[in-house]
């Protein structure tokens, strides 16, 4: 338990690309369908991943948080029965989306359930579209670009 908490407190992650999927909620409450579809609603599933192992490999991450565990690559293959390569390639996927952080070698969610989980990606988009509304305003400013003021019709001109 101290590991796990101590790799919450010093892990360092970054995200750089977030993919999110709108899709219908399942209607029948079902474990593995509720997890496919929320697997599913954060882009882990590809065309080319015609065995669902980044889902694979995803699920193992969701147990070993519940087990408060960390996991290197190779358990992740052996516990997938997915080569090594394969793990990398989706593991970096992973990381990549913010979903799961790297600590001394080994892996976990980047944090300790779903909902917070969520919650966080939540957070991080935010900070994006912030910057990006900063960086809108400024760039509106300075091309001359009127707010539509939806009292009164403007005509722009060049």
């Amino acid at each position: 338990i101290y590991l796990f908490i101590l790799a919450q407190q010093t892990m360092i992650y970054e995200f750089r690309r977030v993919t999110v999927i709108k899709t219908r909620k399942p209607q029948k409450k079902d474990l593995n369908t509720d997890l496919q579809w929320f697997s599913e609603s954060l882009g882990l599933f590809s065309q080319r991943d015609k065995e669902r192992s980044c889902f694979r490999i995803f699920v193992e991450l969701v147990k070993s948080a519940r087990r408060r565990q960390l996991l290197s690559s190779d358990e992740l293959a052996i516990k997938t029965n997915l080569t090594r390569g394969t793990v990398i390639h989706h593991i970096n996927h992973l990381v990549e989306s913010g979903l799961v952080a790297q600590y001394e070698g080994k892996y976990m969610l980047r944090v300790e359930n779903l909902e917070t989980l969520v919650t966080e990606l939540q957070r991080d988009l935010h900070r994006v579209f912030e910057d990006l509304q900063s960086m809108a305003k400024e760039l509106d400013a300075e091309l001359g670009l009127l707010k539509r003021d939806n009292t009164k019709s403007k005509v722009m001109s060049d």
